[in-house]
């Protein structure tokens, strides 16, 4: 189950972004997993349950994203987005063309809460939520 691999390194990620924008703690973690990626997200699910204990993310919710993938059918001159594998056109059964998309797996936000408090006089002693630049491919 490479599902593992990939969350363990989701989690070395989401620390790195944690650390880099001074969040003490993880909240949500949003990923956007293609249809076309060879990834299940249930397994990322449970890689994510089951990895995330002593973590920057241990009490953070997983959000998964199915990503679509464009296929064309030459023979209809019709786009479809398709969040399953179907290669045959379900109009007329003519094998259809990847255009793109639906192969990625990517880290889409890490959302948590600053642990820097930030000099705002109105809001003295309270903590800003932060959300980190964290797109980028995890394949």
């Amino acid at each position: 189950m490479h599902e593992v691999d990939l969350m363990q390194s989701t989690l070395q990620t989401v620390a790195r972004v944690a650390e880099q924008n001074s969040l003490g703690r993880v909240s949500c973690i949003g990923l956007r997993v293609g249809v076309l990626s060879g990834v299940v997200p249930e397994a990322l699910q449970f890689a994510f349950e089951v990895l995330r204990s002593g973590t920057v993310a241990a009490d953070a919710k997983l959000q998964i994203e199915i990503v679509p993938a464009r296929f064309w059918c030459e023979n209809c001159q019709v786009e479809f987005e398709l969040a399953q594998f179907e290669f045959e056109c379900a109009r007329c059964g003519w094998p259809m063309v990847l255009r793109g998309g639906g192969t990625a797996l990517e880290l889409a936000f890490v959302e948590g809460e600053n642990t820097v408090a930030q000099h705002n006089p109105a809001n003295a002693g309270q903590f800003g939520k932060s959300s980190g630049p964290a797109a980028g491919r995890l394949t």
